[in-house]
């Protein structure tokens, strides 16, 4: 699935929800540096591993939505903190530093 706009997101979140699908909503609270995707960027992610929207991309992505997974099967919501410096970017595949907050929670 393409990178979504923020209600498109949720608008596809609310229709999981509606189908019977557990949902973690996360969302970039704060961005700065090389992230590149900005505050307010969201992604869902399903219990059956469906997901919609981008967070940052990468291995970002990926432990956002192993948290997502926690945060359904626990109830209980994540902030998440990602960060990077520039001397040490090129090992994770980052042109240069930077740094993501990212909030989970379950949609009930």
């Amino acid at each position: 699935m393409s990178l979504l706009e923020a209600e498109d997101v949720l608008s596809v979140a609310a229709n999981w929800r509606a189908a019977g699908e557990q949902v973690a909503l996360a969302t970039v609270t704060e961005a700065w540096g090389s992230s590149p995707r900005p505050a307010g960027s969201q992604m869902a992610v399903t219990k059956s591993g469906k997901m919609a929207g981008s967070v940052s991309g990468g291995c970002i992505e990926g432990a956002v939505a192993e948290a997502a997974m926690k945060t359904i099967d626990t109830g209980s919501p994540q902030l998440l903190d990602f960060g990077v410096t520039n001397e040490r970017a090129w090992e994770v595949g980052l042109a240069c530093g930077g740094k993501v907050k990212v909030f989970v929670e379950k949609l009930t």
